[in-house]
């Protein structure tokens, strides 16, 4: 169901939808995060206006495509300059995620272990992100952080999970030395306009 139509957006959800009948994850990823550079890169796509406005309080999440068929989700984040996300994860859901414009800055971590209550991680890359780039995130892989490192713009991204994102765990730094407590966020949508 499309939330609100834009230009190209049949162009997009057909792209999506040839790379979701791939018979793997992996080849599914693949297929979605080169056809959603190919996009971005030849403007093929342009996204509804109130995706670039960004919110003073917390980065932007507007939901602007959901599969019935397939059951996929397609969100616009908006990130103010300097807003981000702490160690999240995407709740066991592959995900898409392509830079539309502006810059990010993506953390990877590893999980190395964990008890009831805690967790242990150590990032294990960091990718600065520009418009046209794209990727994914495949569990168990999927332990990362966003933000956006500019002081000055706003950045969106467009990110396609593999069903409705409702929730998600963040990991909350304790005192000893790459521990973390983890915390279970419901996570709500922004109007779309």
């Amino acid at each position: 169901m499309l939330t609100l139509d834009f230009p190209g957006s049949r162009t997009l959800i057909d792209a999506i939808d040839a790379a979701v009948a791939k018979p793997t994850t992996h080849e599914l990823t693949d297929s979605l995060r080169n056809s959603l550079c190919k996009l971005i890169r030849d403007k093929a796509v342009t996204l509804p206006d109130c995706v670039f406005e960004a919110n003073a309080e917390h980065y932007a999440r507007r939901e602007l495509y959901r599969s019935e068929e397939h059951g996929y989700c397609v969100v616009a984040m908006t990130w103010g300059p300097g807003q981000g996300t702490p160690i999240h994860d995407h709740d066991g859901m592959w995900c898409v995620e392509g830079v539309w414009n502006g810059a990010l800055e993506i953390v990877q971590y590893e999980l190395l272990e964990h008890d009831a209550q805690r967790y242990c991680f150590q990032p294990v890359g960091s990718i600065q992100a520009g418009a046209g780039s794209a990727g994914s995130l495949i569990p168990p892989h999927e332990y990362h952080s966003i933000r956006n490192p500019s002081d000055n713009s706003v950045t969106v991204s467009l990110h396609i999970y593999s069903g409705p994102m409702t929730r998600c765990s963040v990991f909350r730094p304790l005192p000893e030395d790459r521990w973390y407590g983890r915390d279970v966020r419901q996570l709500g949508l922004d109007r779309v306009h």
